[in-house]
C-alpha cells in the first residue's frame, strides 16, 4: 500500500553552471538523492530533494543551505537567483512532475559521418552506418526505439547524470560517432557518475568497457543502473582515483571519456592520455566555456589536437586525437 503522507520538497533555483555544486551541497547536507532539471523557458536549473521528515524543514536548514550557496559563489561559480523554496507536496504530484520534465533523448549521428581514428593501421576511416543513433529514456516513457537502436534507461532522482546535461549529451554523441561499422572498440569512462556513458558504450557494442569513479555513492548508483540496463557482464566498474592512476597502464583504449572539472583534467592529463591507444579518441567534458582554451593548450602540449567541440550554455566539451 502506497503512503498517503505528503512529501517536503526543498529546491534551489540556480544556473546550469552551478547545478552540480548545488546538487552536491544538498546531497551532503540532507543525505538524500538529488534531482535536477533545466527549464528551457526561464533558462534556470531547479535542484531539488524530496523528504518524508518534516523535522528537516526549518529555518536552520534554510540558513545552512544559504550559507552553502554563499560558499559556492565564493568559488567563482554563478549561482544565479539562488532562491530556496521549501514546500509540502503530494506524493503523486512529485512523481508526475519528473515525468513532465524528463523526456526521451535521441543521440543521432549524421548519415556518412566519419568516425574517429581507430588506429594508424586502418586503410581508411570507418564510416558510421546510415541510422546510427541511441535512445536514452526514463523507465516510464513508452517511446519505442527505432530498428537496431540501443536503449539506455535512466531515471531522474539521482544527481550523477541522466543525459540532460549538455556535457553528458556531447559525450553520448561522441561515443556514438566513434563506433565504426563492424568494429568493437574499447572504452574507458573516467568519472562515470551514473554510469550512463559506460552503459551506452556497452549497448552500442564497445568491448571491453571499463569505468570508475572516486565517489562511492556514484559507484553504487552506477552499479544499480548497470543492473537495470542488463549489461552487468559487459562493464567492469570499480572505485578509483584519477590522481592515483599509474603512468604505465596495463591497457589502453580506443575511446576515453573524462567528464571532470577543468583543474583535474589539466593536472592529471598525463595519466589520462597514457590510457589512449595510438589513433584513439579522447572526449573531455565538464569544462566551463571560459576555461576550455586553457584545457586545450594543456592537452596540445601532449601532442593532442582538437577534433570537434560543442559550446552550450556555460559549458564547452571537446573531442581530441593525436597529431
Amino acid at each position: 500500500m502506497k503512503s498517503s503522507k505528503p512529501l517536503w520538497r526543498i529546491s534551489v533555483l540556480t544556473t546550469v553552471e552551478a547545478e552540480d555544486a548545488v546538487s552536491e551541497l544538498l546531497a551532503t547536507m540532507l543525505g538524500v538523492a538529488v534531482a535536477a532539471y533545466f527549464n528551457l523557458e526561464t533558462q534556470t536549473s531547479h535542484v531539488s530533494v524530496f523528504m518524508d521528515q518534516g523535522k528537516f524543514v526549518s529555518k536552520v536548514v534554510r540558513d545552512e543551505i544559504a550559507a552553502g550557496l554563499k560558499r559556492i559563489k565564493g568559488f567563482g561559480l554563478d549561482i544565479g537567483p539562488g532562491e530556496i523554496e521549501i514546500a509540502r507536496v503530494k506524493r503523486e504530484d512529485w512523481a508526475e512532475s519528473w515525468k513532465r520534465h524528463f523526456k526521451p533523448i535521441i543521440i543521432r549521428v549524421q548519415r556518412g559521418q566519419v568516425a574517429g581514428n581507430q588506429g594508424k593501421a586502418a586503410a581508411r576511416p570507418a564510416v558510421v552506418p546510415q541510422y546510427r543513433s541511441l535512445l536514452v529514456k526514463p523507465s516510464w516513457s513508452k517511446r519505442r526505439p527505432a530498428k537496431n537502436q540501443p536503449v539506455v534507461i535512466l531515471d531522474p532522482g539521482l544527481s550523477f547524470g541522466t543525459g540532460q546535461h549538455p556535457t553528458t549529451s556531447f559525450c553520448l554523441h561522441e561515443i556514438t560517432r566513434c563506433l565504426g561499422y563492424g568494429t568493437k572498440p574499447s572504452f574507458l569512462d573516467i568519472g562515470t557518475g551514473s554510469g550512463i556513458l559506460a552503459i551506452a558504450a556497452a549497448k552500442l557494442g564497445y568491448t571491453p568497457v571499463h569505468a570508475f569513479d572516486f565517489d562511492p555513492d556514484a559507484v553504487r548508483v552506477a552499479h544499480e543502473n548497470i543492473r537495470k540496463n542488463k549489461v552487468t557482464g559487459r562493464i567492469q566498474l570499480t572505485r578509483g582515483d584519477v590522481t592515483k592512476l599509474s603512468l604505465r597502464p596495463a591497457r589502453q583504449y580506443d575511446v576515453v571519456c573524462a567528464n571532470l572539472i577543468s583543474n583535474l583534467l589539466i593536472n592529471e592529463r598525463c595519466r589520462i592520455v597514457k590510457r589512449m591507444k595510438p589513433g584513439g579518441t579522447l572526449v573531455l567534458a565538464g569544462i566551463l566555456a571560459s576555461e576550455f582554451a586553457e584545457v586545450e593548450r594543456a592537452f596540445a602540449s601532449l601532442k593532442l589536437k582538437l577534433h570537434s567541440r560543442r559550446v552550450e550554455k556555460e559549458w564547452c566539451s571537446g573531442s581530441f586525437c593525436f597529431i
